[in-house]
C-alpha cells in the first residue's frame, strides 16, 4: 500500500519550489540592453577628418566656464542658472521625485495609528455608562514577493530620470544663451560694418553730385548712388530690429525682465582651433537626455516587474494594544484593563476581473515603448554630433573663403577708386565694387558666427554643460 503522506509532501515542495523560483524574476535588477551598446558604437559618421574618434578626450570634458570665457556671458549664464523658469521648474520635480523614493523605502516599516475611543450610553433602567479605549494599530506587510522592492526601484530610477531631466534642460539653456550671445555680437558687427558703409555711401553721393555739378557725372550715376545707400540703410534698421528681438528672447531665458543686454564685441571671442569629440559610447554617460531615458526604460523594467508581484500573495501582520473599560457587562463598573491583538492575513488573488492580467500586458508594452525610445534617442545624438562637427567644419572652410574674398575684394576697391582718379573707369564701377565688398564682410561674419554656433552646438550634443 502506498502512504498518500508520502505522495503529498513531494507535491507541496514542488509546488512551493515552483511558486519561489518564477518569483525570482521580479527581483532582477535593471541591465543595460546589449542592443543599445551596438547601436553606440557605430553612431559617427567618417566626416571628422583632422578630429580623432579613437581618444576618449572630449569637448564636453570642459566646463562651461572654460568654453566660454567671456566673462559677460558667463554672468548672464550664471543668471539664467538661477532664475530661469523651466530650470527651476526641473529642479522642483527632482525635489517630488526624492520625496516619493523616501515614501517608498519608509514602505518596508509598520505603519503606527493612535485612535482613541470614548462613549456615554443612557437607558432609562441601567443609568449612564461611560466607555473608553485608547488604542494604537500596526500593519506590516512583508515584502516576499518584491512589490515593495520593486516600487522603491521604480521610484529610484524615477529620481534619477528626474535628475537626468534637469541637467538635459541646464544643458539646453546654457547652449542656448550662449548662441543668443553670439547672435547679438554677430548682429552687432554687421551693424557697425553696415555704418561704415553708410558713411561711405553718403560720401559717394555727394562726391557724385559735385562731379555732376562739374559735368563729370550724370544724374544717372547720382540717382543709383542715393538708392543704393538706402538700401543699406533698409539693412541697417533690419539688423537692428534684429538685435531688439534677441535682446528680449535671451531676457526671458534669463528670467529677468527685457532689456539692453550687456555685452563684450564680436572680434575678441575666443575659441579651439580643434575639437576632440571622443569616441560614441561616451554619449550614454554623458547625454542627460539619453541618460533620461535610459532611466525610464528602467522604471518601466521595475513596473513590470511590480505587476509580475501582484499575481503572488500578499502577506501582512497587523496588531492592536489599547487600555480600555469597554470589555462586555463589566463596563458597568468601569474596570480598565490592557487589550491586546494580533492577526496574520495572507491574500493570494484568484479572480480579480483580469485587471492583473491587464496591468502586466500594459507595463510589458510600456517597457517595450521605453526601449524603442532610449534606441532612437541614441540616434538622434549621434545625428546631433554629426550634424554639429559638419557645421563646424563646414563653417570653417567657409570662413577661410570668405576671409580671402574680403581681402581680394579691398584690392579691387582700392585699384578701382585709383583708375577712376586717374579718368580710366567710371565711378559705377567703384560703386559696384564697394558693394560686392559689403556683401563679402557680412558674409564673412556670419561665416564666423556659423563657426562658432558649430562649437556651441557640438558642446550640446556631446553632453557638456553640466
Amino acid at each position: 500500500m502506498v502512504n498518500k503522506n508520502n505522495i503529498k509532501m513531494p507535491v507541496l515542495l514542488v509546488g512551493i519550489l515552483s511558486l519561489t523560483s518564477t518569483g525570482c524574476n521580479i527581483y532582477k535588477s535593471y541591465e543595460r540592453p546589449e542592443r543599445a551598446v551596438m547601436v553606440a558604437d557605430s553612431l559617427y559618421r567618417e566626416i571628422s577628418v583632422g578630429v580623432p574618434i579613437e581618444d576618449t578626450v572630449s569637448l564636453a570634458d570642459f566646463s562651461w566656464k572654460e568654453l566660454f570665457t567671456d566673462s559677460l556671458l558667463q554672468k548672464h549664464i550664471e543668471t539664467g542658472m538661477s532664475s530661469n523658469t523651466d530650470l527651476n521648474v526641473a529642479r522642483y520635480k527632482v525635489e517630488e521625485a526624492k520625496a516619493l523614493l523616501t515614501s517608498s523605502k519608509l514602505a518596508y516599516l509598520p505603519s503606527l495609528s493612535f485612535n482613541p475611543e470614548g462613549g456615554i450610553n443612557h437607558s432609562e433602567s441601567g443609568g449612564t455608562v461611560k466607555t473608553y479605549n485608547i488604542g494604537v494599530a500596526a500593519g506590516w506587510e512583508l515584502d516576499f514577493f518584491g512589490k515593495l522592492t520593486n516600487a522603491k526601484r521604480e521610484a529610484k530610477a524615477v529620481l534619477e530620470q528626474s535628475v537626468y531631466y534637469k541637467q538635459a534642460v541646464q544643458t539646453q539653456l546654457i547652449s542656448t544663451i550662449a548662441g543668443s550671445y553670439y547672435t547679438l555680437l554677430m548682429l552687432d558687427k554687421q551693424c557697425e560694418i553696415t555704418k561704415s558703409t553708410i558713411e561711405i555711401w553718403s560720401e559717394n553721393v555727394r562726391t557724385l553730385e559735385a562731379l555732376k555739378n562739374a559735368g563729370q557725372a550724370t544724374e544717372l550715376d547720382v540717382a543709383q548712388a542715393r538708392a543704393t545707400k538706402l538700401s543699406v540703410e533698409s539693412s541697417l534698421s533690419s539688423l537692428e530690429q534684429q538685435v531688439e528681438e534677441t535682446e528680449n528672447t535671451l531676457s526671458a531665458l534669463l528670467g529677468v525682465a527685457p532689456g539692453h543686454i550687456e555685452r563684450g564685441t564680436f572680434d575678441e571671442q575666443q575659441f579651439p582651433d580643434s575639437i576632440a569629440i571622443g569616441v560614441p559610447l561616451q554619449l550614454l554617460q554623458r547625454r542627460p537626455d539619453v541618460r533620461q531615458k535610459e532611466a525610464e526604460l528602467a522604471a518601466s523594467f521595475y513596473a513590470t516587474n511590480y505587476a509580475r508581484a501582484a499575481f503572488y500573495p500578499s502577506i501582512t501582520l497587523s496588531g492592536s494594544a489599547g487600555w480600555t473599560n469597554s470589555v462586555g457587562a463589566a463596563a458597568i463598573g468601569n474596570p480598565a484593563e490592557w487589550l491586546l491583538s494580533a492577526l496574520g492575513s495572507l491574500v493570494q488573488p484568484l479572480f480579480n476581473r483580469g485587471e492583473n492580467i491587464a496591468n502586466l500586458k500594459v507595463a510589458k508594452a510600456q517597457q517595450e515603448e521605453a526601449l524603442l525610445e532610449f534606441r532612437q534617442s541614441l540616434l538622434d545624438a549621434g545625428s546631433d554630433v554629426n550634424n554639429s562637427l559638419a557645421q563646424w567644419q563646414g563653417a570653417r572652410k567657409r570662413l577661410e573663403l570668405s576671409n580671402n574674398q574680403v581681402e581680394a575684394l579691398e584690392s579691387a576697391v582700392r585699384n578701382a577708386e585709383l583708375l577712376m582718379r586717374y579718368g580710366t573707369q567710371n565711378y559705377l564701377e567703384v560703386l559696384t565694387a564697394r558693394q560686392s565688398l559689403l556683401q563679402a564682410e557680412l558674409t564673412a561674419v556670419s561665416d564666423r558666427f556659423d563657426e562658432i554656433a558649430g562649437v556651441i552646438n557640438l558642446y550640446h550634443a556631446l553632453g557638456g554643460g553640466y
